[in-house]
Parts: structure tokens; sequence; C-alpha cells
């Protein structure tokens, strides 16, 4: 006989036939390093909470056509086993879309390199894709489902698509991607009520959720714990004004990116509590940080002498966006950046037609000239004979997450480019995504420079940080230095940018090691000279924006 799962056909959810309410929170385990996954569900389940809702990213899972990642960070049945060992149950929201303020929305990249793609769609080349993917996410969750005696309690069908909403097949075809490959737990939907509108003032959190509880309604916190867009995984907005996100997922959540229990953790703690027959669980003890000694930049390495260790350049009449490059096996490029190259012979108005995605330093000779982006499309080359290099280092700074524009994130140069009217010919492109694999090559191969009168941006800069006793987490602030990224014994921390508004970046202390470590820096702009730790990150002011969901059951 069959469990009898959550169920909503009365005025409340039933589970096993009695009366439920979902008490829940996300925690995303690709936004939280393995080692810390337990920690942040015991935290999840001391504050009073009995339920996990996680997101499953479709571009981490298939970074490649046909090449599914399903372990160590990426071991979803691991983390949702590790739910249940917590006597927690679980909403899992596989997408394929899950916005997620994730590049893309946590679509694969790959799908842009068809000029025809419609994403969200009952499109055949999207149809076939998430069907292929399908085939291989619900065949690994499958057995954690409740009726074989699992966590999962409900399986969410795509995300936020009366926002979106382009084709009526598509969200049946999505149920049915569910149903007939055997998912018969309780399926709902996640939107917003167009329009519906929450007038909050700082602080009124707690009053709120004690408000629902009072009611009898079933909530989710979103987030209980954010964590981190580590890498290039960052999302943006673009309503008319493109904006992309930053690296720190903290979302002001009552988790900190750190794993800090918060003053709003404790409050809800308390009101939860009396939610629960028996008393909860204790709060584990936070986790020890440390502001390590400043350490100082060693060695340096131009970009242009960075060029010998990436992948053999394409060379290609007209510029290509990033996604149709012919690397990482034909499946294209798809974060960091790319840079371009070609030959002119005269001066004058370099004009990117708004072709750039999404940003381009310009250079002459490999020297400085300007920058492209979307309010700067205009740049004066100085007048000189001959021929001369002229070269575009396009940042991808995420693709849009969220809204109507998903169709149009190829990124890098995406049409012509024009010098005095005439499209620029000829290009030579280099893919520079920052992979582990580069980034070791440097390390070992490459000819670094102690010599700091020659340093040259952009570029690469190197310390080491020798840790004495275990390593522990700590926040490396990044003021004094541009815009770049950083790189801790190869692990990509994340983007800073001197505009702010994030200016400390989260290292896990399980990324380091005792003895010495390696810190790399791409800075495109200006350095500093040291890099400065700090135990405690500031993020600047938070405001509360609620975002209040309307479910469907289907």
């Amino acid at each position: 006989m069959s469990r009898r799962g959550l169920r909503a056909d009365s005025t409340q959810f039933t589970l096993e036939g009695k009366p439920f309410r979902i008490l829940g929170g996300s925690v995303h385990y690709f936004r939280v390093p393995r080692p810390y996954w337990r920690d942040r569900l015991l935290q999840m389940k001391a504050c009073g909470l009995n339920t996990l809702t996680t997101y499953v990213p479709w571009n981490l899972h298939e970074p490649e056509r046909g090449t599914f990642h399903f372990h160590d960070q990426l071991d979803l049945k691991s983390y949702i086993r590790l739910a249940a060992e917590m006597g927690l149950w679980v909403i899992l929201r596989p997408g394929p879309y899950i916005c997620a303020e994730w590049d893309l929305g946590g679509l694969p990249s790959w799908l842009l390199q068809d000029k025809d793609m419609q994403l969200r769609t009952t499109y055949p080349g999207f149809v076939n894709a998430v069907n292929l993917y399908f085939d291989k996410l619900i065949p690994t969750v499958k057995p954690l489902m409740f009726e074989e005696g699992g966590p999962i309690i409900a399986v969410q069908v795509e995300n936020e698509y009366g926002s979106y909403a382009k084709d009526e097949e598509y969200m049946p075809f999505i149920r049915n991607c569910l149903q007939s490959r055997g998912v018969n737990e309780l399926l709902m939907t996640s939107d917003n009520w167009e329009g519906l509108k929450y007038g909050g003032v700082a602080g009124d959190m707690l009053a709120v959720v004690s408000e629902l509880l009072s009611r009898g309604v079933s909530i989710n916190l979103y987030m209980f714990h954010g964590g981190t867009n580590f890498g290039f995984m960052n999302g943006a907005l673009d309503f008319g004004t493109y904006k992309p996100q930053v690296t720190s997922y903290d979302y002001d959540a009552p988790l900190s990116e750190a794993g800090d229990c918060t003053m709003k953790c404790q409050l809800l703690r308390n009101l939860f509590s009396q939610y629960h027959s028996e008393p909860l669980p204790q709060v584990p003890s936070p986790q020890e940080r440390r502001a390590y000694e400043p350490v100082v930049m060693q060695q340096h390495l131009s970009l242009w002498d960075s060029l010998h260790f990436t992948d053999k350049p394409h060379r290609s009449e007209k510029a290509l966006n990033m996604e149709n490059l012919p690397v990482n096996n034909n499946n294209g490029q798809s974060y960091g950046y790319t840079l371009y190259e070609t030959t002119v012979t005269s001066g004058g108005a370099l004009n990117s037609m708004n072709n750039i995605r999404d940003r381009a330093l310009v250079f002459v000779e490999r020297e400085y000239v300007g920058c492209l982006d979307y309010k700067t499309q205009k740049v004066t080359l100085p007048e000189a004979k001959g021929e001369r290099m002229l070269s575009f280092l396009v940042e991808n700074c995420g693709r849009v997450n969220y809204g109507k524009a998903l169709n149009d994130q190829r990124k890098g140069i995406v049409g012509d480019i024009v010098l005095n009217h005439s499209p620029l010919r000829g290009f030579n492109i280099f893919c520079l995504d920052m992979k582990p694999r580069f980034i070791n090559r440097l390390t070992h191969t490459a000819q670094w420079k102690t010599d700091f009168r020659s340093l040259a941006v952009p570029g690469f800069l190197q310390a080491r940080l020798n840790v004495d006793g275990s390593p522990r987490d700590t926040f490396i602030q990044m003021t004094g230095w541009g815009k770049g990224v950083v790189f801790v014994n190869g692990q990509n921390l994340g983007r800073y940018w001197f505009i702010g508004p994030q200016r400390f970046l989260y290292l896990p202390g399980h990324w380091l090691r005792s003895g010495e470590n390696q810190i790399i820096l791409f800075e495109e702009q200006r350095t500093n000279g040291e890099v400065v730790f700090t135990e405690n990150a500031d993020h600047g002011k938070t405001i509360d924006v609620y975002k209040l969901p309307f479910c469907t059951l289907l």
C-alpha cells in the first residue's frame, strides 16, 4: 500500500492523512560549500523549520550538452538524504528554469547557440534539451520521493511562469515531463500575483510571519540561508536598464552568508518554538572566523603574457558571441571574459552600436583607450600611421535571470562594431573563461614577474597566505582595488568592483589549507598591493523587499 503523501484537498495540507503545516526555508546546495551543508541544515532544524526547499541548477548539472555532473558539490542525492537525516521534509524545485538570481535563471548557455532558440517554450530545440536533462535528473531523485520512503513531499513545476507566459502548452509539457518519469508527489507552481505589492517598513519581518502563522498558513522563508554566487554565477535584471547581481547572496537572511545565526534567526526561533510540542534542538556553535594578517602581492603577469596559456585563438572574419565560439567541445564559452583582437590602419570614431555584452575595455597596441558598455557606446581612437592592434576585453557580467529578455542573453560581441562607419573584420578571439585548468597553467608554467615597476593592468597578481593551525572562514576586503576576480587555491570566489555595493568576498575555511595558500587576483584597472582579511563583512544598508508568492497546486 502506497504512503499517503502531501495533499491539498481541504483547507489545510495533510501528510499521511494528518494535518500538516509547512514551515519551510530555502538553502541552495550549490551556493554553500559541501562541508557546510550539515551545519546549515542543523541551523534550520534548530530554528524550528520542518521543510527544506531547494532549486536545481541545470547549467551546473549539464555544463556541456550531454555531460552531466551529480557528484561532489553537485551531489543532489546526498544533500536530500542529509535533509532526511536531519528530520526535514523536502520541496524540490527542479526547473528547468529557476530564476534564483542565477545566470540565465539556471538554463545552460549552450542553448543559445541556436539562433532561433525560444527558451521556456515548446520550441523543439528547447523541448529536446529538457527531455534529455530530465532523463538524467528525475531518476536521480525519484528514489527519494515520499512514496518510496524518501523526504521529497512536493515538486515545483517550472518557476514563476506567469511573469513570462509565452506558450500555453509549455507548463503542461513540464508537468508531463515529471509525471511521465514517475513523479507522483504533489505538484505546485510559484508565481507573483501581478500587481500585488506589500508595503514594508524596516524591522516588520517578525510581525508578518507571526500574522501568517496565527492564521494557520504554511510558509517558506526565501532565503533561510542565501550563501554565495561563487565564480561567475550571478544573474542580472533588465527592465530597461541592465543591472548585474553581486557575488554575495547573503540576502539579509536569518542565517548570514557565513552561516551566523542573526538576531532575525533568534527571533524566528522563539516564534516557531510556539508551534512545536517538543523543545527545539540546540543552536549549533558558531563557526570560528579569523582575520589573517594582510599579504603583499609578490608576483604579476600581464593579461597579454597570459594569452600563451589559453586555448588556441579562433580566427573569424566577423566577431562571434561567446556562446558560439568553437571551445569546450563545441559547447561555446559560458562565463568570464573574451578577448577580441583585430588590426586597424587609422584612428577615429569607434562605435559599438550597442553590441557589447556587457562591458569592454578597449586597447590600441595594448594601451588602454576607453571603455564600452550599455551607456557608453563611443570611443575615439588616436591617429597614427600603419597597422595597429585593436583589442576588446569583453566581460560577461551575468545573464538576465528574470523577465522577458531571456532569449537575448548572448554575450561578448554580438554584432558589428564600426570604426568611422565601417564594420571591423578579421578577428582573433581568445576564450578567457578562467577555469581551474587555466589558473593551474598560469601557476605552474607562466613566467611571473617580481619587479612591480613593470606592473601592467589588466593582469594577474599573486600572493601567498600562510595559515597556522586549522584554517578558518574569513572575508577578503577589496578596498583600494579596482575591478576583477579573486581565486584562492584555484577556487573562484567571485567578482569585486570599487563602485560597490560589495567590497567583501567570503572565503570558506574549507577552501584553505594549513601552510601555504595561493591567492591570485585578476585586476582590470588599479592595484592596492596587498590583500586584507577581516572576520566580518559589511554589505551596506539592507532594505526589506517583500515578494509574496502565489502558489498553484496541480
